[in-house]
């Protein structure tokens, strides 16, 4: 590490390319900082999207006209207005609405952080694609194998759980994919709200170091590391859950 650092530091001196992030102790720990809040984030946002994805697929099939039409008005919400609007509505509208806290010394805080604000906003904005996404593969899989687990005694949701969801996983998994690729590269919004996530940060050192070509660099290749771990898994993943004669 000290190698990585002492060459780093000549190449500032020798060329004015300056990457802080790899020689200066305190660049180093708020972008690792930034790096690990991406990740959470990344980790929040994709868990969320896809079990909101799974929970409205089912309630798109449900009997009661409500609770479809609740889905349905759920979709049209978030998936037809911009990503950074939600943000900045559940920040500075929601927020405003609910009680705010004191800390040690008497200062007001929002009861709820810019954090769980972004990943709620946009577990919302990419689980209204992964609920027609999700619909899309149930609806790919033939009425006749459906017949067939009511026939075997099976109930709604055991048919659900045990036969329509996973072939239906497996017909969307592309499309999935796409959206939660998607889905990483929206993460950057939550640096409107001040959530100290890899932008934000190197925002900060960029304007302490002025070496913004650097970070952007940086930063590009971060994210192209990022999403490429994601296809590599989801691709791995569609790979293991083929079933012969499905989806071909």
């Amino acid at each position: 590490m000290d190698l990585i650092a002492a060459w780093f530091s000549h190449l500032n001196d020798t060329t004015g390319i300056n990457f802080t992030v790899f020689y200066d102790p305190f660049d180093r720990a708020r972008f690792a900082h930034g790096f690990l809040v991406t990740l959470q984030l990344c980790g929040v946002t994709i868990i969320g999207s896809v079990l909101v994805g799974i929970f409205g697929a089912w309630g798109q099939g449900a009997r009661s006209i409500w609770r479809r039409r609740f889905v349905q008005a759920y979709i049209q919400m978030f998936r037809n207005t911009p990503p950074l609007v939600q943000v900045y509505f559940f920040y500075f509208g929601l927020s405003a609405l609910l009680p705010t806290v004191k800390d040690a010394i008497g200062n007001a805080h929002p009861l709820i952080g810019g954090f769980i604000w972004a990943s709620i906003s946009l577990i919302c904005f990419a689980g209204a694609f992964n609920v027609e996404i999700f619909r899309s593969g149930i609806e790919a899989i033939p009425h006749s194998t459906i017949e067939a687990a009511e026939a075997l005694g099976y109930t709604r949701l055991q048919t659900y759980r045990h036969i329509v969801l996973p072939l239906g996983l497996r017909i969307c998994m592309p499309a999935l994919t796409n959206n939660l690729v998607n889905l990483i590269k929206t993460t950057p919004l939550a640096y409107a709200i001040a959530v100290p996530e890899l932008l934000y940060v190197s925002n900060q050192i960029w304007s302490d170091n002025e070496n913004v070509p650097e970070m952007m660099i940086l930063l590009f290749f971060i994210y192209i590391a990022l999403v490429g771990l994601l296809v590599f898994a989801m691709h791995a993943w569609e790979k293991s859950l083929r079933v012969p004669g499905l989806g071909k």
